[in-house]
């Protein structure tokens, strides 16, 4: 035990030697560089799209090496382009009050809501508690996994981790138990099952996010690129559709391969039946703030889900769909959702509502609205300006001008998939989603099924700690060794890709071109 303690701390003061030099090198070297590109004459560039070129330099290498927090590299890119005359403030600080902001806001304090009221623990002990469940240690490993990817669809991944983490801690406790009953001791940091429960509850976190546009920020920040550069939206319903399928094929693969390679040596974990009913009897009976988060949180769900409805029965064109979507659209819905809980009473005698200012600001994560505007103003800065095209029009010709959507889709889903694995996934979203948009339509290519490629791989990051935060949750445990992780991620990474990621893409180039 002492030996793995040993490792553990080598490898985390290597993690922190690392990233020590990696925030050293890129706070030195991305300035020099942007200075370097700046002063480098491009003939074809116009000199407010030259300065934007440098600036971009400098915010992808500090996006990427974090010499400074994200959200602040998020706003010195825009700032820069102003100071720098490449654009008015007007115009460079516009994304920050684009409609999918509000989207993620009310989407963030739905969650909040659910989490400060337990109603995410009563669904994931209810899923727990069902008779097919039972006492089966492969269908407790599959309900975890189903349970934790469908909170996370709705609510934040991170959170989803860490509400399942306790319980997935208290199931291994009913194991340890009833080998000491028997009397077999077992070292949870060396039993399989127990790494294999841990990597199943961080990947269904963040293989749950694909599911809806607010479940992770790369979806929403893709329909936020493809509105605000193409002018194409991608309804809540839609997204639904490609989202769930993908979810669906992630799941499977990664509990297929999971449950190969840590499976439990047991049929039954006495005492877990009884963990999961004594949690529930913890929750006791229904309150009335629970209640008005559920009803809040429904109507958000409907008002989202409601014109795809009214496009099948009614048809696109239809004026009742129109006016519907001129009226509530899906930042507007979520809104709605979300002001709700400022005004359903749990108390009305002593003025005491759903959620109160306080708790609501606390749910809400500042920084990743900041990092969701910073790269929406990058990436319509680099589209006024003709940096985009440019930069597209460099690639395609380096290709020979022949760019198939296949080949375009793999390109930029990998590409997405390693650069989320070192460094946050809303960064490197924000990075190349302008870039595979515009080299989309320089080829003369619809820009959607390699932005659902992208948005989808970037939610792949499963071979490393610091990958996602769910990832690190678990590794924190101790009982997943980085190996484990590692060998496991590349597995499901790879193999979601080429089975899952490219494949859905391929289908939306028929639903496009139909």
């Amino acid at each position: 035990m002492t030996d793995k303690n040993s490792d553990a701390q080598r490898i985390h003061e290597a993690e922190k030697a690392f990233d020590r030099r990696r925030r050293t090198f890129g706070l030195i070297v991305a300035p020099i560089l942007a200075v370097i590109v700046f002063l480098t004459p491009i003939d074809a560039l116009t000199l407010e799209a030259h300065k934007l070129l440098a600036i971009m330099i400098l915010v992808a290498l500090w996006w990427i090496t974090e010499p400074v927090p994200i959200p602040v590299t998020s706003l010195i890119g825009p700032t820069l382009a102003v100071v720098t005359g490449a654009i008015s403030a007007k115009e460079a600080f516009a994304a920050f009050s684009n409609p999918m902001i509000f989207l993620f806001m009310g989407g963030f304090i739905l969650a909040k809501a659910m989490m400060m009221h337990g109603l995410d623990k009563r669904f994931a002990y209810w899923l727990l508690s069902r008779s097919w469940v039972g006492s089966n240690p492969r269908r407790i490993f599959l309900a975890i996994g189903l349970a934790t990817a469908l909170c996370s669809g709705w609510v934040s991944n991170t959170a989803t981790a860490a509400m399942m983490f306790p319980i997935c801690l208290g199931l291994l406790d009913s194991i340890k138990e009833m080998f000491a009953v028997n009397g077999r001791k077992i070292n949870l940091s060396e039993y399989k099952y127990a790494t294999g429960l841990m990597l199943m509850t961080a990947y269904s976190a963040s293989i749950g996010g694909v599911l809806t546009p607010i479940g992770t920020p790369p979806n929403l920040i893709m329909l936020g690129f493809l509105d605000s550069m193409e002018g194409i939206h991608i309804s809540f319903f839609e997204w639904m559709i490609w989202g769930f399928a993908a979810m669906f094929f992630y799941f499977v693969i990664a509990y297929v391969v999971l449950w190969k390679l840590f499976p439990a040596d047991v049929d039954k974990i006495d005492g877990a039946e009884e963990f999961i009913r004594e949690k529930i009897s913890d929750l006791g009976d229904w309150t009335r703030a629970q209640k008005n988060t559920l009803f809040a949180f429904m109507t958000a769900v409907v008002l989202w889900i409601l014109p795809g409805f009214l496009n099948m029965f009614l048809g696109a064109e239809s004026p009742v769909l129109k006016t519907y979507n001129e009226l509530f659209p899906e930042a507007i819905a979520a809104m709605v959702g979300a002001l709700m809980l400022f005004l359903l009473p749990v108390n009305f005698s002593k003025r005491e509502f759903t959620i109160s200012w306080k708790n609501a600001a606390a749910g809400i994560e500042w920084g990743t609205l900041i990092l969701f505007g910073g790269g929406l103003a990058m990436g319509g800065m680099m589209y006024k300006t003709g940096l985009s095209q440019w930069i597209g029009d460099l690639i395609v010709n380096a290709m020979g001008g022949a760019v198939s959507q296949v080949i375009l889709v793999a390109v930029f889903s990998v590409l997405a998939l390693l650069l989320s694995e070192l460094t946050s996934h809303t960064a490197a979203t924000n990075m190349i989603g302008p870039l595979a948009i515009t080299i989309a339509v320089s080829a003369g290519l619809s820009p959607i099924p390699v932005s659902v490629g992208i948005a989808l791989s970037a939610s792949l990051g499963f071979m490393l700690p610091v990958s996602t935060p769910p990832n690190a949750i678990v590794y924190a445990s101790g009982y997943v060794p980085i190996t484990k992780m590692i060998s496991t991620g590349v597995y499901i990474d790879f193999i979601g890709i080429a089975f899952v990621t490219i494949p859905i893409a391929i289908w939306l180039v028929g639903l496009v071109v139909g």
